[in-house]
């Protein structure tokens, strides 16, 4: 498989195996980059280790499932959505549906097919998280215009992909909300951060073709901009995690994860696509480190 079709590919050789029809609707869905939906994941994890579910590995593997599917199929949707300006960015001009691998019909296919993997998931909670987590929809439908009118398309996302931490928490412990509101509001740091990170690689494409991002708008702050989200995140969750059990135990569980946030944006080199990937991707083993923490202090 070359680069041309897969430019930041981490499973090129399991890609490749596949047959030609079969491996467009799998990039078409990322599944050639499981980063996405680990990130989609962690905020899920975290709810329901700091509600006190660490019981609950069948509702964590059913919401591992869920960010699988439903990543995929934003990702369908985004490129539906995104097929024009795709082609003009040279990162996503290889795109399924921009480079008409995959037409726009058969794109709506495999996004209704994706949709109802994530409704099997839904089924399995009860109805409180269920209204929870359809109250996501109309924020990820609106997801991909973001970048059109705002220069904070990350912290549209960040509401996005912080979504399960609500949707884990009223699953588990539908009380308490003020702690979750802070668990919340860190992800959405979190999230708004690491995208940042991620932009970089598209800036000046992004700034020919009128795409807004966090990566433009913060021009040569980007260091400064990204160590105030993440600082701000890892405040946050320190006041969820002293509200739920207030003593310095608690906070020195997120130790690990805050001294990985600053091991980022002190590495971060604002001018280096590699870099920035490998930061952005770094936070799949960050949502590890949060998860642990959520563990110790939910259920000690």
């Amino acid at each position: 498989m070359s680069d041309a079709i897969v430019p930041d590919s981490e499973h090129r050789g399991l890609v490749a195996r596949l047959p030609r029809g079969l491996r467009d609707y799998a990039l078409l869905a990322r599944f050639d980059r499981p980063i996405g939906w680990w990130l989609l994941f962690w905020p899920c994890a975290w709810g329901v280790l700091l509600a006190g579910g660490a019981a609950r590995w069948d509702l964590i593997l059913w919401l591992l499932l869920g960010a699988i599917a439903m990543r995929g199929a934003g990702c369908v949707y985004n490129d539906i959505v995104d097929a024009d300006l795709d082609r003009q960015v040279a990162r996503t001009a290889s795109r399924p549906v921009a480079s008409g691998a995959v037409s726009r019909k058969a794109a709506w296919v495999w996004l209704l097919a994706l949709c109802l993997i994530g409704l099997i998931v839904l089924l399995q909670l009860r109805w409180q998280a269920q209204l929870v987590a359809l109250g996501s929809l109309l924020p990820v439908a609106a997801y991909p215009f973001m970048k059109r009118i705002t220069w904070w398309p990350q912290a549209w996302l960040g509401l996005v992909f912080s979504w399960g931490a609500l949707v884990g928490w009223s699953e588990v412990h539908p009380a308490d909300w003020a702690v979750l509101a802070a668990l919340y509001g860190g992800s959405v740091l979190w999230v708004i951060g690491y995208d940042t990170i991620y932009a970089l690689q598209d800036r000046e494409d992004d700034a020919l073709v009128g795409i807004r991002s966090s990566a433009l708008r913060l021009g040569g702050n980007v260091r400064a901009g990204v160590t105030l989200f993440y600082g701000g995140a890892v405040l946050l969750w320190a006041l969820a995690f002293w509200m739920l059990r207030p003593d310095w135990v608690a906070l020195i569980a997120l130790v690990p994860m805050a001294g990985h946030l600053a091991m980022q944006a002190l590495t971060l080199r604002a001018g280096d696509g590699a870099n920035a990937l490998a930061l952005f991707r770094a936070n799949r083993f960050a949502g590890l480190l949060m998860a642990l923490a959520c563990w110790v202090v939910g259920n000690a």
